[in-house]
């Protein structure tokens, strides 16, 4: 099992977390979130947040709430994030009603990941394009990421503001081409089969409830086992990768292991573990559990 830090991410920082509450800077700007995660205390006085933040989220219920400004800024900014071929990718980022600002930080280790091995792929593979699919894929980091890299980037969400915001960030970035796909996961996964398609690299990032386009409904315990069984069928059978990522609090790194061992037979080695952002405060936040092909 391994542990995977971020680091080097110029435009982010975590400053302080505790008190299911997380004090971030993105860009030239500082938020107050709420974070369950973040079950301690925090380690700096509240009064000194307060002075460094921006802006504050204040949940009205379990998924939606609204910004307090503490300090003049704007709706939207941009931040950007230098992978390791060297080429920048640009977010635009925005204070949305679900608390999210339009990234997740603690991906960059994963953008990382799938920048290499696209890269190294790319080389081996003199023949063909390198095909990437992006499942969940949010505003699109990893599929930026993909795209920076030289692969063909299908990217699939079922909420269409998303992928317009996806699109934007795209458009940012000096990147093009990428495929943008509104739809649910499962059901583009089960029709890709039927067509015989088959991927490089493969990121899910599915979240524990959600709605498909058509109000599809998914709940990750009920879901997971049969879509990484369908995943798994849709990668190429020689250069291969694949990551899995889970935020639900109730999933372990062990129930990523067990799901991967079941339903891959192939030659490449599993890999789990967690991630964890480290604070400038010295608070280490975990974000979730992994595996990866």
């Amino acid at each position: 099992m391994q542990t995977l830090k971020l680091e080097n991410f110029a435009d982010y920082e975590l400053i302080d977390c505790g008190d299911f509450e997380k004090l971030e800077r993105f860009g030239q700007y500082i938020t107050i979130r709420p974070e369950p995660q973040a079950v301690w205390n925090r380690v700096l006085d509240y009064k000194e947040w307060e002075k460094l933040a921006h802006v504050k989220f204040m949940p009205k219920s379990s998924s939606s709430g609204e910004w307090k400004k503490l300090k003049q800024m704007p709706e939207q900014w941009p931040i950007n994030y230098t992978l390791p071929n060297k080429q920048k990718i640009t977010f635009r980022l925005g204070l949305t009603s679900f608390k999210h600002v339009g990234v997740f930080p603690e991906q960059a280790i994963n953008w990382n990941h799938i920048c290499e091995k696209i890269t190294d792929f790319s080389k081996q593979n003199k023949s063909g394009d390198i095909k990437f699919l992006n499942l969940f894929a949010y505003t699109g980091g990893a599929s930026l990421a993909a795209k920076a890299a030289g692969a063909d980037v299908y990217h699939v969400d079922s909420i269409k503001q998303v992928i317009t915001w996806g699109r934007q960030n795209m458009e940012m970035s000096n990147l093009n081409d990428i495929r943008w796909v509104v739809e649910d996961a499962l059901k583009f996964v089960q029709r890709e089969i039927k067509r015989g398609n088959k991927y490089h690299g493969i990121i899910l990032d599915p979240p524990a409830y959600g709605h498909g386009p058509n109000g599809e409904k998914w709940k990750l315990e009920d879901m997971i086992q049969d879509l990484i069984a369908k995943v798994i069928q849709l990668l190429h059978p020689e250069n291969h990768f694949l990551i899995l990522n889970s935020y639900s609090l109730g999933f372990s790194s062990l129930i990523i292991e067990n799901l991967l061992k079941q339903n891959y037979n192939g030659p490449n080695k599993i890999e789990v573990g967690e991630i964890f952002i480290p604070s400038k405060s010295g608070v280490k936040l975990p974000l979730g559990v992994w595996g990866r092909i």
